[in-house]
């Protein structure tokens, strides 16, 4: 007969049952791994939608403040019933718990919103978000964690309302001799005048009148200059915003505008230039008014930042904007080809120095030569800011394209 001792024994030995009893321990953990790995799969779709949903429902209230007006309470509800919208589409819930989720939503989301003011009445609008939801895990998950799983993102957007650039511009036209030649459009057919070229202009004051009558390059001038007050009387009807002034020249510069608000004094002495203008051409004493009354040596002696400041709250964006229809002839009234490319060597000096303190040059060549073209190419602030006019057609659009370009306004919504 065996001892206890040896029944003992032989039932350590025993392995019958392991099986079953090991599976009755590693049963639910098994089931539960899979559970889990189903729905960490289903976690990471989810995440996902949330944070797209979050995206644009703070990039919707973003929008709502700064395009529609809507108050900071008002866009925050927004958000909320984007977002709840959001999660909800393409689901399968019923009514009831579809509402139970988007109150879950409305609790646990939370939204911060900064309005800040910018310069004149513009404001920016920053908003923050974090978004929470709650998922349901399957039977399987349950046996191992809790029954729901929180997923959380976080967004940011900012807007800002429209607001126009505050801008200061001087006109810098050119009023020669050569302004006085006809241009391919006919201003009227029934009625004679001079119709001056480049080969008969030898003949000033005494041509005999022909028709039909064409228009002078100065008359085109003058319309181009129409087209781009009407571009800035548009974007500034109140006369708040910008400001502007003009100077011409031929072998001399003639007196200049004073800056003023609107542009009807620099449109007023534009449309009073001669009809029949006459002189050579040189640039320089011009251009470098134009930037000395933009960009004053002397800093007490700057007018256009404590203007806009105190009319707009704005520091404006200054511009030149500069056209000729020819070469440099002269330097200081004295003619001759070694002055004229005097003219053009100090004229790109001021250019370079309107480049270096951030004035815009916009220059327009007016069926230029060559010369007159590069020395406009080099003014420029950028290729985008010369313009060759081949006619009167093409000079107005010039005008009015800068006008569009100077009075743009800025919108901006980022994420």
């Amino acid at each position: 007969m065996k001892t206890t001792t040896e029944q003992l024994s032989r039932l350590a030995r025993d392995r019958r049952g392991n099986f079953a009893a090991m599976t009755a321990i590693l049963l639910p953990v098994l089931l539960g791994a899979g559970g889990i790995s189903i729905d960490v799969t289903k976690m990471i779709m989810t995440k996902t939608r949330l944070q797209d949903a979050a995206d644009s429902a703070a990039l919707a209230a973003a929008s709502a403040l700064a395009n529609k007006g809507y108050t900071v309470e008002k866009a925050k509800l927004l958000a909320i019933q984007f977002l709840a919208a959001q999660m909800r589409e393409g689901s399968d819930l019923g009514d009831e718990v579809a509402k139970a989720k988007d109150e879950e939503i409305t609790s646990g989301t939370s939204i911060d919103i900064r309005e800040v003011a910018t310069v004149g009445t513009g404001k920016t609008f920053v908003i923050n978000m974090t978004a929470r939801y709650s998922m349901d895990l399957n039977p399987l998950t349950r046996l191992l964690v809790n029954d729901k799983a929180t997923l959380t993102a976080s967004t940011s957007a900012e807007s800002a309302t429209e607001s126009k650039n505050a801008l200061s511009m001087f006109l810098v036209v050119d009023r020669s001799g050569s302004m006085s030649f006809r241009t391919d459009e006919i201003a009227s057919k029934t009625e004679a005048c001079q119709n001056y070229t480049e080969d008969n202009w030898g003949q000033y004051p005494n041509l005999k009148s022909t028709k039909p009558c064409y228009t002078k390059k100065i008359g085109a001038l003058k319309l181009a200059v129409a087209s781009l007050a009407t571009q800035l009387n548009t974007a500034d009807p109140k006369k708040e915003l910008v400001r502007t002034a003009a100077v011409s020249y031929n072998d001399n510069m003639q007196t200049e505008t004073q800056f003023a608000w609107g542009s009807d004094g620099a449109l007023a002495y534009v449309n009073a230039l001669p009809s029949i203008p006459t002189g050579g051409t040189d640039s320089h004493a011009a251009f470098a008014k134009a930037f000395d009354k933009l960009v004053p040596s002397d800093s007490n002696k700057e007018t256009e930042i404590p203007a806009h400041r105190q009319k707009n709250g704005q520091v404006p964006t200054k511009y030149i904007v500069f056209m000729t229809d020819g070469d440099n002839t002269a330097y200081n009234g004295s003619s001759s080809s070694s002055n004229g490319k005097k003219s053009d060597t100090e004229t790109r000096q001021y250019c370079d120095k309107a480049r270096a303190a951030k004035v815009e040059v916009y220059t327009v060549a007016f069926m230029a030569p060559a010369r007159g073209q590069s020395l406009l190419k080099y003014c420029a602030t950028t290729e985008a800011n010369y313009f060759e006019a081949d006619d009167m057609g093409q000079l107005v659009s010039a005008f009015k394209a800068i006008g569009e370009r100077a009075t743009a306004v800025i919108a901006r919504l980022t994420h």
